[in-house]
């Protein structure tokens, strides 16, 4: 009998299998027969069925070992990953006539049901199957997003060029993470890689598909071909998957946002890859058995072995991705031994005949690509959904697999034996220790080590002969006040006062109130900030001889001791017998079998609601890669460990996919067959795909070329704009040729009166002329002072070089000088920035020029000549000495700071005045401006730090109050908070997760919490409705950036008022040190 024969005949009781275990948890009957008749009943309806059985309300007896045997039998005839071929009376998804929402759910729960122990499937898939079903019978609308939130492309096409051969990343079209995920997985093994791009559709099938498979595989074979010929040859950053995705979403039947499971969606693709290559095979066989190469590549085979009262029986079962539960286990061998091991197994080896049973699995066949499914969700009965387990579990990068094989039976079982006998002495050991560490009967325990030296430093301490509350003054309580009364003694207190006082006392407890109000209060160690000068610091015993001491002192220290060793000789056993458990399968006979990681798959978020990313690993670059939608960054193990082990945020890993490590076809490029060469880029690709990257290609060219044109036209009409608005300011300009009042400053050459000037820049245009122009002017012309008086030669020349050379000691101080954050002197003149970001020579030397040569120096004749000097050096420069693109790239540049700092004290101030909707925009622009700036160089913008930490405050001050109003239940309040959420929060959060700064990541993970911990309160279905509509946006959002509105305009400001608010708005937040200026 075939494998596809014997899948065919095991497929039937499978299904009926699974609706049983899902009707057993749900209800928690384990009758078999009245589950049965529950699902006559309703017809395979599960939620009809499980109606039967709460309104039945049936006590269940125990099931016997009969129907033990009887399960087992069943269960052992499971086939993990349905095959390519259904029953007749299987739910079939691509029947005409079967194609209702209900039974399309029930067979995608079906192909995901992949479980190995006695219920036949995992925790996770019944929590998701109620999940589904709850969903969509009661709110289809949910988890929604329209297509206008879909994040926008830039439109500027250099941001979505692939930079040399950087792979290519996967763009999301809609809660398409675990399409991203799964596909880059299986397209970076380069095996699967070249089974599907030189895959041929079968040649009968060009004419008319035959039936409802046909008509929808091969075309989404089609665009799968496409796909990955894109994601080798394109010249885009990342390519559009919407084709492939279509179809995979008409398949599942769901809402086209709704998110998918990963495992979910991996057993149906693979299930159609299936299907699409063993139609080919069948059409190539001629008369020979066809092999499949998607089976060859991702099936395997295990041997169930079980006995039951004697009998034991053997099962040869074949396998896809392997379900591992991880509640309740540490790393990845627990859980694999846990899902190898079902029942007792005692009697699976033993000769005697034992009532005990059980099954084991074996693994007698492993294909290349063994991928672990990992089970991190459970449902909760109580609140009537699942919950997702963020246990930590971790999973080596080199995994072994001798101890799973068959032919390694014998010698497993004794390691497991020796591994049994060494846990239960390990835990006898750790029982002992806990009562050396754990001492006492009562709720509070100390170490008895602790103890011991507790009761010597007591028995040391200096005698006392009263009682502690002898020797008390209560007339005047330290620190206390008068006028409070004493609490009555207690009556071991009244014995030992004498009778005078304890009749004191007791005739104070009977007295009017106000003689109780002339007591005063005893010291209270809690409550009073100081201690009574003559109380002991510590109790110590009343009376206690010197010989008495003596030997208490011995015993207690001798028995202290003895504690110690015995704790110390306890944990040296616990180690080395964890030691020894950790060594026993490393031997080299049990490492035979290595599987090296691939790809790690990870979810954050919730059981509802979540994002998936991958994690793969480039054997040519020997680092691992970050797959999040279209970003793909270089990563690395730590950060791998911190995403996917779990217990440490809400990301863990969800899905393992392991390769043979002795079998490098797997990530092998392929060789041309006549040069010997390594075919790479466009020359893997068959030829219909080659000529499909091309138009591709041609077509993102063409858009780059338009880009270009559109941006030259707009520049050159925006230099026609300034050439004309230059003019007219020179003709205004030479209307008056005097003025009381100095014109604006400009640090620019003027160009000859024949010519059209240049316009001045940016950052000289200011709207107060008057104070900004005089302190330049004043400066320079302290300098041609200063420099007139020192030189001997009073020729205009020698002026100006001695003047220019006294500008440029001066403001190299300012250069040097190490100044706190509120005293910027980048910001008081553009030299001081030129020198502290080491601009070339020439720069600085033009630019010195230009200050000199600006006329509206003051008018007396030595400045005048003085300015026509710089003027005429300025035009004797000829271009091959100065790159003018260069200049004018530094007072770009210098512009863009000044710009920068604007936006950053803009949002300082707004942040400080609690706007902080407004303060948002102006603090995500300055710390983006500033990063681009930094890129440059350390000194090209501001200290990161301030930035970061007021962007990230102002991000949570705003989830705050929009948590705050969503708790509110106020319609208005409501969708006003959820606005601030989608319209604000939601589109900053990829920057924030773009760079992988650990507090930044904090700082998201605190805003998902926060939303996240109100999936387990109740709230009115509106509520709960907008909350789970509006979770998939917030957890659901990868390094992806969504385009922003154009950015605020910025007023107009001088040096000196610029210089000012911005030293008080530092000022004000707080002096931060910046390293290294």
């Amino acid at each position: 009998m075939t494998v596809e024969q014997n899948v065919l005949q095991q497929h039937s009781q499978k299904h009926q299998q699974t609706l049983l275990n899902q009707l057993r948890e749900i209800t928690g009957t384990t009758d078999v027969q009245l589950l049965q008749q529950a699902l006559q009943v309703s017809n395979g309806d599960l939620a009809e069925a499980v109606a039967f059985l709460t309104e039945k309300n049936a006590k269940v007896p125990q099931q016997d070992e009969t129907t033990y045997y009887q399960t087992s039998q069943v269960a052992s005839d499971r086939y993990i990953s349905v095959g390519s071929q259904a029953d007749t009376n299987v739910i079939d998804l691509t029947g005409d006539d079967k194609d209702d929402l209900q039974r399309a759910i029930a067979l995608s729960l079906e192909e995901s049901s992949r479980a190995f122990r006695e219920t036949g499937i995992t925790d996770e898939e019944q929590a998701i199957s109620r999940v589904l079903e709850a969903s969509i019978a009661e709110n289809k609308a949910s988890l929604k997003r329209t297509h206008t939130e879909v994040w926008s492309d830039s439109p500027n096409p250099h941001d979505r060029k692939r930079i040399d051969s950087c792979p290519v990343g996967l763009k999301n079209v809609g809660n398409t993470c675990w399409f991203s995920a799964v596909i880059q997985s299986l397209f970076n093994l380069l095996e699967f890689q070249r089974l599907v791009l030189n895959y041929s559709p079968p040649a009968r099938v060009h004419d008319l598909p035959r039936n409802q498979k046909e008509h929808r595989n091969l075309p989404f074979m089609q665009e799968l071909r496409h796909l990955f010929s894109l994601m080798v040859g394109s010249k885009r950053k990342y390519v559009d998957p919407s084709r492939a995705v279509d179809i995979l979403k008409d398949a599942f039947k769901s809402s086209e946002s709704q998110q998918q499971d990963v495992s979910e969606f991996t057993h149906k693709l693979l299930d159609w890859l299936e299907d699409a290559f063993q139609m080919k095979a069948e059409e190539d066989r001629e008369g020979e058995k066809p092999k499949n190469p998607m089976v060859e590549l991702f099936y395997g085979r295990f041997l169930a072995v079980g006995v039951l009262e004697g009998k034991k029986f053997e099962n040869t079962e074949m396998f896809g991705q392997y379900p591992l539960q991880v509640n309740g286990f540490k790393d990845l061998h627990e859980c694999l031994e846990a899902a190898m091991i079902e029942g007792e197994i005692e009697s699976l080896h033993s000769a005697e005949n034992s009532a005990r049973s059980g099954q084991e699995h074996w693994f007698t066949e492993l294909p290349p690509v063994l991928t672990f499914e990992l089970s991190r969700f459970e449902f909760n009965q109580a609140l009537g959904r699942p919950e997702k387990i963020h246990n930590k579990l971790e999973f080596p990068s080199m995994l072994y697999m001798d101890r799973y094989m068959d032919r390694n039976r014998d010698i497993t079982r004794i390691k497991r034996e020796e591994i049994r006998r060494l846990k239960e002495h390990l835990t006898l050991l750790q029982q002992r220790l806990e009562r050396y560490l754990s001492y006492g009967s009562g709720p509070k325990r100390f170490p008895l080590a602790d103890v011991l030296q507790y009761a010597m430093e007591f028995a040391s301490s200096k005698p006392v002969c009263t009682s502690p509350v002898e020797d008390i003054d209560s007339s005047v309580p330290p620190g206390g006040t008068a006028g409070q009364p004493l609490p009555p003694p207690s009556t071991a207190e009244q014995e030992s006062l004498p009778p005078l006082e304890s009749s004191g006392a007791a005739s104070v407890s009977t007295t009017a109130p106000t003689a109780a109000q002339q007591r005063v209060p005893i010291h209270k160690p809690f409550t009073q900030s100081r201690l009574p000068p003559d109380l002991p610091m510590h109790p110590a015993p009343r009376h206690i001889t010197e010989e008495e001491l003596r030997v208490l002192e011995g015993c207690l220290h001798r028995w202290r001791n003895e504690v110690e060793n015995d704790t110390r000789d306890l944990q040296g056993s616990i180690t080395r017998i964890h030691r020894t458990i950790e060594l026993m399968y490393s031997d080299k006979s049990m490492m035979q079998v290595p599987y090296r990681l691939h790809a790690v798959l990870v979810h954050e978020g919730q059981a509802n609601a979540g994002h998936y990313w991958a994690y793969i690993y480039d054997p040519h670059q020997r680092c691992w890669m970050k797959y999040n939608d279209i970003s793909v960054t270089k990563s690395s193990w730590e950060e791998l460990v911190r995403d996917s082990f779990g217990g440490y945020r809400n990301a863990s890993a969800y899905c393992l996919m392991y390769i043979n490590d002795k079998k490098p076809f797997l990530i092998e490029e392929e060789f041309d067959k006549e040069t010997g060469q390594i075919l790479s880029g466009m020359d893997k690709l068959p030829p219909d795909l080659n000529q499909y990257v091309k138009e591709d290609n041609e077509l993102f060219d063409k858009e780059v070329v338009e880009w270009n044109t559109l941006q030259a036209h707009k520049a050159q009409q925006e230099k026609l704009a300034l050439a004309t608005a230059a003019a007219a300011a020179l003709a205004a300009s030479s209307t008056s040729t005097t003025s009381s009042s100095p014109q604006p400053m400009s640090i620019e050459s003027s160009p000859p009166d024949n010519t059209v000037p240049q316009q001045d820049p940016e950052y000289m245009e200011q709207p107060s002329p008057t104070n900004d122009s005089k302190h330049l002017q004043e400066d320079t012309e302290r300098a041609i002072s200063r420099a007139a008086e020192e030189q001997d030669e009073r020729s205009p020349e020698a002026v100006l070089n001695a003047a220019i050379k006294l500008e440029y000691a001066r403001l190299l101080r300012f250069a040097k000088e190490d100044t706190p954050p509120e005293n910027d002197y980048r910001l008081q003149h553009i030299i001081v920035y030129l020198i502290q970001n080491q601009a070339p020579k020439k720069i600085l030397e033009r630019t010195l020029l230009t200050q000199f040569a600006d006329r509206n120096l003051a008018f007396d004749e030595r400045c005048k000549s003085i300015m026509n000097v710089a003027r005429a050096k300025l035009d004797l420069i000829r271009p091959e000495e100065v790159n003018m693109d260069e200049y004018e790239m530094w007072h770009q540049d210098y512009r863009n700071f000044r710009e920068t700092t604007v936006f950053m004290m803009t949002g300082f101030e707004l942040f400080q005045k609690t706007n902080y909707v407004e303060a948002l925009m102006y603090l995500i622009y300055s710390y983006q401006y500033n990063k681009e700036l930094l890129s440059k160089g350390l000194y090209r913008g501001h200290d990161e730090e301030p930035l970061g930490h007021y962007r990230r405050e102002c991000l949570l001050k705003l989830n705050e109050q929009a948590a705050a109003m969503f708790e509110s239940g106020e319609e208005p309040e409501v969708t006003t908070g959820l606005g601030i959420m989608n319209e604000l929060v939601v589109p900053c959060i990829p920057l924030l997760l773009v760079h992988d700064a650990e507090r930044d990541l904090l700082a998201v993970e605190d805003m998902r919490n926060r939303w996240c911990s109100y999936l387990g309160q109740e709230m009115e279905s509106k509520l709960q409705e907008k909350l789970t509509d509006f979770l998939p946006k917030l957890l659901d959002c990868s390094t992806e950036i969504k385009s922003f509105h154009d950015p605020p305009k910025l007023p107009s400001y001088s040096t000196l008022e610029l210089c000012e608010r911005f030293s008080r708005i530092m000022a004000a937040l707080g002096r931060v040190p910046v390293e290294g200026r």
